[in-house]
């Protein structure tokens, strides 16, 4: 009994000891790496704004939710409906895109970055920096006070803030990748590799205990 749990301890050690190493260095990075900064966090200003309802006067019909925002220094109505996010001014009106240059400027008076170029993104790709962000999406490339580059993604109608995107996100979320073993996308924890790969590391750890035992015992007995 002891030289095949032995050999099926050795196989199943091999195939998972990569795995096994990807999973320790991503978790030292998770634990070392706070997700608020990942994230971006710390370059966000929440400014106050003073909101005057008394232009609302218009129905949204189908509506599931409503919230009432600031972008710039309009008040705008975002609704959820059965038919999707729906933007409207404060008179009710459908709300246009932005432009670049308010962009820029919602990225200038929102975080502590300084904005520099614009782009549109209207194309999603996997495992992109902004997937799960409606689309389209404007891309405002910006640098910290380390004159380093940060990626802000901005949504078109609201002018909010959906993402901000810098190398230390990008770490983490290869990181993340490896720890569930989707190397595509880097998003699907109901994966097969990360189920086998799993069964196979706990099986290999209960080897090792019976092992352990096992020679334990059998020292015992030659003594």
């Amino acid at each position: 009994m002891q030289p095949i749990v032995r050999k099926i301890h050795k196989y199943l050690s091999f195939f998972i000891s990569l795995q096994l190493l990807l999973w320790t260095i991503s978790g030292i990075y998770f634990a070392f790496n706070k997700i608020e900064h990942v994230r971006g966090e710390q370059y966000r200003i929440q400014p106050s704004a003073t909101y005057s309802l008394k232009k609302i006067e218009f129905e949204i019909p189908d509506a599931v939710s409503l919230v009432i925002k600031k972008r710039l220094d309009k008040t705008i109505i975002r609704a959820s409906t059965k038919a999707g996010m729906r933007y409207f001014d404060e008179n009710g009106d459908p709300l246009q895109p932005i432009s670049f240059d308010e962009a820029k400027q919602i990225v200038a008076k929102n975080t502590l970055l300084r904005p520099i170029a614009v782009e549109q993104i209207n194309k999603s790709k996997k495992a992109s920096e902004y997937r799960g962000r409606q689309l389209p999406i404007n891309k405002v490339t910006a640098r910290n006070a380390d004159e380093k580059d940060i990626n802000v993604y901005i949504n078109i109608y609201s002018g909010e803030i959906v993402a901000i995107r810098s190398t230390q996100w990008r770490v983490w979320d290869l990181m993340w990748g490896l720890h569930i073993m989707d190397w595509q996308e880097r998003d699907n924890i109901d994966n097969l590799f990360l189920k086998v790969f799993s069964i196979l590391a706990l099986i290999s750890a209960i080897s090792g205990v019976i092992l352990f035992f096992k020679a334990n015992v059998s020292s015992e007995v030659i003594s």
